[in-house]
């Protein structure tokens, strides 16, 4: 691995693989929303590939035909520019069961996932961050 001074370059490390995973619900705190925002502002990193995982009430983010006051922040419109740049997104199966959420009413690009599903994602991730 090729080092330089004290840090190593990025040149040497190849693509990070940054896994987010978002458990908390979309409104009322701005955890989805700020985890969103950290999602996006990775994508202008060079060398880093973001997915995101929803799981508990975050599901809720991810369906369509969200209605938000004018100026307030719309979840599913984040998520859908995410998809558009390349990030997958996935949701926990279970956590949308249990909220009566049907694959057809997903943000486009996002898409059901599974437990197993997160557990090979994090397997494979270089950083896992929570929210």
């Amino acid at each position: 691995m090729k080092v330089e001074g004290d840090t190593m370059s990025r040149e040497s490390i190849g693509m990070q693989t940054v896994l987010v995973i978002i458990n908390s619900p979309g409104y009322g705190s701005e955890n989805v929303y700020n985890a969103l925002r950290l999602a996006r502002a990775l994508l202008d990193e060079p060398e880093i590939e973001v997915s995101v995982f929803l799981m508990g009430d975050a599901v809720v983010a991810a369906k369509n035909g969200q209605d938000t006051p004018t100026g307030y922040y719309n979840l599913a419109k984040m998520l859908l520019s995410l998809t558009q740049k390349g990030v997958g997104v996935s949701l926990c199966g279970t956590c949308m069961d249990a909220r009566g959420i049907q694959e057809t009413e997903l943000v486009d690009g996002t898409r059901r996932g599974s437990m197993k599903e997160l557990a090979g994602l994090v397997h494979m991730s270089g950083k896992v961050l929570t929210f």
